[in-house]
């Protein structure tokens, strides 16, 4: 029986994160449930694409957008289950026999628990409500992961082709779908850089905003360009 799993990863300019992904997902390989990697880069222009090829990972390009990147990586995937990560995302240590365990009891999709590479309390506070968010709502988002049959992809229609809240509009899609969703106890352990720049509060503040402004009905071009300011 061939493996199960694609992982999609969507890349720009991911060099020095990239590897250390790959790394983590050697375990699943051992554990016999990756059947192919695809890296869907949007234009990099550093060594990006040789650490996917390196890797002997399936490469799709095309215009920087995430959740375009994801469709396109998604489509090019052979696998009977995703796996989506971002390319700053290690899953802890463990988590191929945990998701094999779910392979081989559960057809629901599944996302891990979040928590930054950061020590202190604002980062185990915003990990928190990004978690009890991901429970009460069914709103995991992109760092996170998502672990779903290709089946139930295809049903939810895939991501949309947009810049920004393409796995907030995935999470409605799949609850119209009538996909169920649960947590795995595994932890997707994710870059804490852009929130240590810009300040954990401001950061997250700004976060809760623009999703608000999302289900307001705002588009995901205008919150773009707001976002990345």
């Amino acid at each position: 029986m061939r493996a199960e799993i694609s992982i999609v990863i969507p890349t720009l300019n991911a060099e020095a994160t990239l590897p250390g992904v790959i790394e983590t997902l050697m375990e699943g390989l051992h554990a016999g449930i990756i059947r192919e990697l695809v890296v869907s880069d949007g234009g990099s222009d550093d060594a990006t694409l040789q650490v996917a090829d390196a890797a002997g990972a399936v490469i799709v390009s095309g215009p920087a957008s995430r959740g375009g990147q994801l469709r396109r990586g998604c489509a090019a995937a052979q696998g009977q289950w995703l796996l989506v990560l971002h390319a700053d995302t290690h899953l802890e240590r463990g988590w191929a026999e945990e998701v094999k365990a779910h392979l081989a009891q559960a057809h629901v999709a599944a996302y891990f628990k979040l928590r930054f590479r950061a020590r202190g309390l604002m980062p185990a506070l915003v990990a928190g409500w990004a978690n009890l968010r991901a429970w009460a709502f069914g709103l995991p988002y992109g760092d996170q992961g998502l672990l779903i049959r290709a089946t139930d992809y295809a049903r939810a229609g895939g991501f949309a082709d947009q810049p920004l809240m393409e796995d907030v509009a995935l999470m409605r899609a799949l609850r119209r779908a009538k996909v169920d969703l649960t947590a795995l106890p595994v932890e997707a352990v994710t870059s804490a850089e852009r929130y240590q720049r810009a300040g954990w509060l401001r950061r997250g503040g700004r976060n809760l905003w623009t999703l608000m402004r999302y289900f307001a009905g705002v588009s995901p071009d205008r919150l773009a360009e707001g976002y990345r300011r």
